[in-house]
């Protein structure tokens, strides 16, 4: 249960820190959403493996760092935390935020930018939080959130910026259960992560020979 409750509070904070970041206006919005996942990682690590997302929870299970039997609670913490941190930024601003892709982009172009950085993103947990060869090193949470940060930079404009279901899903569910928006976005922000997911497990299985 521990772990179920760490990967609820750190997504919380996760999609709370977002809709706060985004709906403020900040132009620091990705630092602060890669600051605190970087918290939030030092935070649960040692608990959970602090994943978060469940892009990331299915390449550690398809990549054998995670018990399948696991990964259903997993993802019911991690969807659970993230629809309770959208309803927190409606209560705390009394409005509402979810992931879009960019209306000018090309439709490959948004899929390619959220599967590649899901899969830069899983990558990276896989090596610095599960390698053997790096077990022990203090760097697991900077590489992390510094990934999630790249990626908001770099893509964030032209998908949306999610890289995990989770932020897809929460944030997308309460704007439309608010009346401000359409659940139709959810397919890409399910499938294109999970699909990122997958391809880092298999890569992640050839770097470890």
């Amino acid at each position: 249960m521990r772990q179920y409750l760490t990967e609820f509070i750190g997504t919380f904070f996760l999609v709370l820190t977002i809709g706060l970041a985004v709906l403020g206006g900040t132009p620091l919005a990705p630092l602060a959403i890669g600051a605190v996942l970087t918290a939030m990682v030092y935070m649960g690590g040692h608990v959970s493996g602090a994943h978060y997302n469940p892009a990331v929870s299915l390449a550690l299970a398809l990549a054998g760092k995670l018990e399948p039997r696991q990964l259903l609670p997993y993802w019911a913490a991690q969807l659970a935390g993230a629809l309770a941190g959208a309803f927190a930024v409606r209560v705390i601003l009394n409005q509402t935020f979810a992931p879009a892709p960019s209306g000018t982009a090309p439709a490959i172009g948004v899929w390619l930018v959220e599967i590649l950085f899901t899969f830069a993103l899983a990558l990276v947990v896989l090596n610095v939080a599960t390698a053997k060869r790096a077990q022990g090193n203090s760097y697991y949470g900077l590489a992390i959130g510094l990934t999630v940060a790249a990626g908001a930079l770099a893509g964030g404009g032209i998908s949306g910026g999610a890289f995990n279901p989770a932020v897809g899903i929460g944030p997308t569910v309460v704007h439309a259960l608010a009346g401000a928006g359409s659940l139709a976005p959810l397919a890409l922000y399910i499938l294109a992560p999970c699909a990122g997911g997958a391809l880092a497990a298999l890569v992640f299985r050839f770097q470890e020979v």
